[in-house]
């Protein structure tokens, strides 16, 4: 029986969630009397009940008769929907890989969602509780107020949270506000004094970004294809993507929300997804060359590595690791 597990990640539409089932499905076939693997999903929007094309939420057929976790879990379009946070999806994962390890499964843990994939594999940095007079006063900011100040207080995190992106912003000023230290501070020092867990072992699958860039332009015309913008009309319509809410700035749902109050063309609304998917694969690049520091973690170079292989890499790693 392996010893530890593989927790694959990888940006977006790099072929991660594939490379999942195809390391859960040998496992399964290389001992038969044993239970096998299942699949926890590391992804902070594929948990939401119905955005499913835009956050690429596997098929029943993409699943390949493998279990999946941790997907579906919230229903975005309750009236106050509460965010689901990193210490959520920490708790559950942890519960789920405790419990697939007890039976004698192999939990296989894949997504992009990196702050997951850090906080499961060196603990997770608490920041002080919501402060909620605090947030409501800056929420009053204006976007372009509250951008100075996070340039001006925290350079660092400014480089790393986009400029539309409200409720990361926010969350970085109530912190500075509340400790008088800068989040990118406190995440430097939590960085310094964590290390590894010893019973998993990192994957990553690196791309060029221009190899990326033509893969994500066409995944986002098979989405389109595959129904992308009824889905998103629907939870619009059914209240999910209230302004303010995590659903509402999900990829590829955001970026339609104009297109629904005709505020742009179709044409226009599908070509600022895919603008901001690279953006988003970019920063996604940013926190894998954090992981690669990563003791024991392996990397599977994509353009040099033949898809059809990703998967004995990892099982070999796997194996020599036990």
């Amino acid at each position: 029986m392996l010893t530890r597990f593989p927790v694959i990640v990888g940006a977006t539409a790099s072929g991660k969630s594939a490379l999942a089932v195809e390391v859960a499905q040998r496992i399964r076939e290389a001992d038969p009397e044993a239970t096998g693997a299942e699949i926890l999903t590391m992804d902070s929007m594929q948990v939401y009940h119905g955005l499913d094309i835009g956050t690429a939420k596997p098929s029943r057929e993409e699943m390949g008769g493998i279990p999946h976790h941790l997907i579906d879990l919230v229903d975005p379009t309750e009236p106050e929907p509460t965010p689901f946070t990193v210490d959520d999806w920490l708790g559950r994962a942890e519960s789920l890989i405790e419990e697939t390890r007890g039976s004698g499964r192999v939990p296989v843990v894949v997504g992009g969602t990196h702050l997951y994939a850090k906080a499961l594999l060196e603990g997770l940095f608490k920041g002080p509780d919501p402060d909620p007079e605090l947030r409501e006063r800056l929420a009053s900011l204006s976007a372009e107020e509250r951008r100075a100040e996070l340039e001006r207080v925290d350079p660092v995190a400014a480089k790393r949270i986009h400029p539309n992106d409200d409720r990361r912003t926010i969350r970085a000023l109530e912190i500075f506000r509340l400790t008088g230290v800068p989040i990118s501070e406190h995440q430097r020092q939590w960085d310094s004094a964590s290390g590894p867990r010893e019973d998993a072992m990192l994957v990553g699958i690196d791309w060029p970004a221009e190899d990326l860039s033509r893969r994500i332009n066409e995944r986002v015309r098979q989405m389109v294809e595959q129904g992308l913008i009824g889905e998103a009309h629907a939870l619009y319509d059914a209240g999910a993507l209230r302004r303010g809410t995590q659903p509402a700035e999900s990829l590829g749902y955001k970026q339609l929300i104009p297109y629904f109050e005709h505020r742009c063309s179709r044409s226009e609304a599908v070509e600022r997804i895919k603008i901001e998917t690279r953006r988003f694969a970019k920063n996604q690049r940013t926190w894998l060359r954090r992981l690669r520091s990563t003791p024991g973690s392996v990397w599977i170079d994509a353009a040099a590595v033949p898809a059809s292989d990703w998967a004995k890499v990892v099982l070999n790693a796997l194996k020599q690791s036990t």
